[in-house]
């Protein structure tokens, strides 16, 4: 569908656009994301294991790239349903780490950081509807479910077959 095609690429653009900055001015991204990772790392100390990534740079790349990657994925039509939600969880993060405006007390910033929160509420809301859009084809739980009464009916005329011919 035609909507499909100019809805995604345009939904993609600003996280192909916000990954290809991160790359390009990682230090700054990271600087802006430490307080976030730091907090986040201390409470859940021994909930993640030593293996991750804890440095603020390489993470800020990882999710860049995961930005660009996705991004492209979702514009192209390529698993777009895995795209959003990949891109989604990209989203949340990165808002709550670099739009913290409950922590600002400079009104005019405040101002300026809620308004750049409420837009990622608002693009992660796109990315749910696309995550959750089939194209027009069931979903997996219409199938299942379809499948599910298919082969209850299927048994129950077997039993049904079963029964006759015994009580025969």
């Amino acid at each position: 569908m035609i909507l499909r095609r100019v809805a995604r690429p345009l939904l993609a653009a600003i996280f192909i656009s916000g990954g290809i900055g991160a790359l390009k001015d990682t230090q700054g991204h990271a600087k802006a994301a430490e307080p976030f990772l730091t907090e986040s790392f201390d409470k859940l100390e021994g909930v993640v294991p030593e293996s991750v990534a804890r440095d603020p740079a390489t993470l800020v790349r990882i999710d860049a790239a995961v930005k660009v990657g996705a991004g492209v994925a979702l514009a192209a039509g390529k698993a777009p349903r895995l795209a959003s939600l990949l891109l989604l969880g990209s989203l949340v993060p990165t808002t709550l780490a670099a739009h913290r405006f409950w922590e600002i007390k400079e009104p005019a910033e405040r101002q300026q950081q809620q308004i750049q929160f409420i837009k990622n509420a608002g693009l992660a809301g796109g990315l749910l509807l696309a995550a959750a859009d089939t194209a027009g084809k069931p979903s997996l739980g219409w199938r299942a479910r379809r499948a599910a009464s298919k082969t209850e009916k299927r048994a129950e005329k077997l039993a049904k077959k079963a029964e006759k011919a015994i009580t025969k």
